[in-house]
């Protein structure tokens, strides 16, 4: 196993999980920021506030972006597979 593999490996399943990861980081941000605005606007500071619609906006994500995260995770998972026996040796 060479070093480039490995280095190109990291960068791979880094940018896997950075891609699995992002619908639910995106909503998280949007519902924090919207919420945020609200807060300030209303001047209510309740922390429940803040914390609560974000873990059900990001569940509601995990609900409809999970098959296509399944999908991702299982095609870099299935190219690993696939290559791996060519650069072990």
């Amino acid at each position: 196993m060479s070093q480039e593999f490995v280095i190109r490996l990291a960068g791979e399943a880094l940018y896997t999980v950075l891609k699995a990861s992002a619908p639910m980081l995106i909503v998280a941000l949007v519902v924090g920021l919207t919420i945020s605005i609200f807060q300030a606007t209303t001047q209510i500071q309740e922390q429940t506030l803040a914390f609560v619609p974000k873990i059900v906006a990001v569940l509601l994500s995990i609900l409809l972006f999970g098959p296509w995260i399944m999908t991702t995770l299982v095609d870099f998972t299935t190219n690993l597979f696939n290559n791996l026996p060519t650069f072990v040796g």
